[in-house]
């Protein structure tokens, strides 16, 4: 009974109880101010309606308020008539208002595409109850009612010009869109709410494909663990076995040293015991020479002299040399060999596995080109339009914007790069490269004390000696650099959880060497922390 008092006591304007309530000659009671706002924006027109029924009045009619209505109301209220409904019913900023509440706006049940207005379920009303509105279309609360309106013709949008893909009013399909191939909006919508109920159906396959398959994905899983546990398996039973069989073979190789020592040394001490017999033995000779040289009695160097044996052959001789040392060397070497491609059999292959290698590089002011800008620490180079404060030094690049790090560059090192979109070369080089104004010798890539990785987000390419390589691989933002200068090995590889190899070198580092970048106008590089 009190939800129908309030009903009948509710202003149809602001949908809250009558306050100073007035009747107009209709028989339709509104709050004073509420009625009299709406007639003021009929001002203009000259004659005043009914926001209820309708009904028109010339003039603006004079209202008085209603005492019976006034003194009804205030009896209710005394006994326990509430003055205001739920606070739910009122639009928040996030609803759709309805556009007819003066007050306090309630939130809209529907939308009209004719009216383009929206109502409150109080203000609905009007428009199911009245037959000539229960044919406009009512649709789900919606802000956007404005985008119904051809900006042109201030018309509603009921037609489709396919050839534009647009939406158009009639006035628009018979000027500017003449001859097109025009249909209904609401044709087009049917044909296209066909064509997503097909798209719905390929998604729905797909949605059930998918989830087939993530079905299986379990034992996948499962099947990958079960893989890689064997892997760890084997690949530590076959470690295993290369330590036996390098502790073996390094015994092997001991005793054989060994041995050879012991036969090197045994013909050397039979070589030296042979050439001190032969000194002795010369000595002797000396000795009686110098007696039989010595002798007074002339008869008796004459008789004895062809009695003298000849000096047998020397044991020593030129062509005789004592270099067992070399026989050494060479099992050295062939041990450095074989370390060698071991290193390269468990080079890195994840990113975890190059970052125990990272190294920090910080860029060397006095290296850089006149127009980068250093910044983030001196991590971060952009390439600017004009010269920097930079005072003269020797070591400045002259010709190309490039820079050099402060660090420099032995055993193994990893870093990466953040490139920008334009264009950047990731480089390394000798300290001596040429830094002159006049020459391409201080170009990286262009000589053969650098080499350096072109990189874009479209493309690679590797240049050394001038000779310029394509390079085929993933783009990325990222690149990241690997340096083994001992074994001579140099990587490029697009950063990710996998890293993909894009070039390698091998060659023989002579010096050490410095990370590089050249940068190319309006772009940047930053080398990154990867501690």
């Amino acid at each position: 009974e009190n939800h129908l008092d309030r009903e009948r006591f509710c202003c149809w304007i602001c949908v809250d109880l009558l306050k100073d309530p007035v009747t107009t000659v209709c028989g339709h009671s509104f709050c004073k101010s509420c009625i009299n706002t709406h007639w003021d924006k009929e001002e203009e027109r000259g004659s005043y309606s009914c926001p209820q029924c309708r009904q028109t009045f010339t003039p603006r009619p004079v209202l008085e308020t209603n005492t019976m209505l006034a003194a009804s109301l205030e009896e209710l209220k005394k006994t326990g008539l509430q003055a205001a409904p739920a606070d739910h019913c009122y639009a928040g900023p996030e609803d759709v208002a309805c556009d007819v509440c003066t007050a306090r706006k309630r939130k809209a049940f529907e939308s009209c595409l004719v009216c383009l207005d929206s109502y409150c379920e109080k203000h609905l009303q009007r428009h199911l109850q009245s037959p000539p509105l229960k044919k406009h279309k009512l649709v789900e609360p919606s802000e956007k009612l404005q985008e119904n309106i051809c900006s042109r013709h201030d018309e509603v949008m009921k037609m489709f010009c396919r050839t534009d893909q647009q939406c158009i009013c009639y006035l628009c399909s018979v000027e500017e869109h003449k001859d097109h191939d025009i249909v209904s909006a609401a044709a087009e919508r049917t044909w296209r709410q066909r064509e997503l109920g097909l798209r719905r159906q390929t998604i729905h396959q797909r949605v059930q494909d998918t989830e087939k398959d993530v079905k299986l994905l379990p034992q996948e899983e499962e099947a990958v663990i079960g893989s890689a546990d064997k892997a760890v398996e084997d690949s530590e039973e076959i470690f295993t076995e290369m330590i036996r069989l390098r502790e073996k073979r390094s015994s092997d190789v001991k005793q054989q040293i060994r041995y050879q020592q012991e036969t090197e040394v045994s013909r050397v001490r039979e070589l030296q015991e042979r050439l001190e017999q032969e000194i002795t033995e010369l000595k002797r000779k000396d000795h009686e020479l110098k007696q039989l040289s010595d002798a007074e009695d002339h008869n008796q160097l004459l008789h004895n002299y062809p009695s003298l044996s000849p000096l047998s052959g020397s044991t020593h001789s030129s062509s005789f040399r004592i270099s067992p040392l070399r026989d050494f060397e060479d099992v050295t070497v062939a041990l450095s060999q074989v370390r060698g491609r071991l290193q390269d059999i468990l080079k890195p292959e994840t990113r975890a596995d190059f970052l125990k290698y990272s190294q920090e590089i910080t860029l060397d002011p006095n290296t850089a080109h006149r127009r980068l800008l250093l910044s983030e620490g001196n991590r971060k180079v952009t390439c600017m339009s004009e010269d920097q404060s930079y005072s003269g030094h020797p070591d400045r690049f002259t010709l190309c914007e490039q820079v050099l790090s402060r660090e420099s560059l032995t055993g193994r090192c990893y870093w990466e790069v953040e490139v920008g979109e334009g264009g950047v070369g990731v480089a390394i080089a000798y300290k001596n490269i040429r830094r002159a104004r006049d020459s391409h010798e201080c170009v990286f890539g262009f000589n053969d004390k650098s080499w350096m990785l072109y990189c874009n987000r479209k493309s690679y390419n590797f240049r050394f000696k001038s000779i310029l390589t394509p390079v085929s691989g993933p783009v990325s933002s990222r690149v990241g650099v690997y340096l083994d200068h001992s074994a001579g090995v140099l990587s490029f590889y697009r950063v990710s959880d996998t890293m993909t190899l894009l070039h390698r070198v091998k060659t023989t580092f002579t010096q050490p060497l410095y990370a590089g970048v050249r940068v190319y106008y309006g772009d940047t590089a930053e080398f990154c922390k990867l501690k």
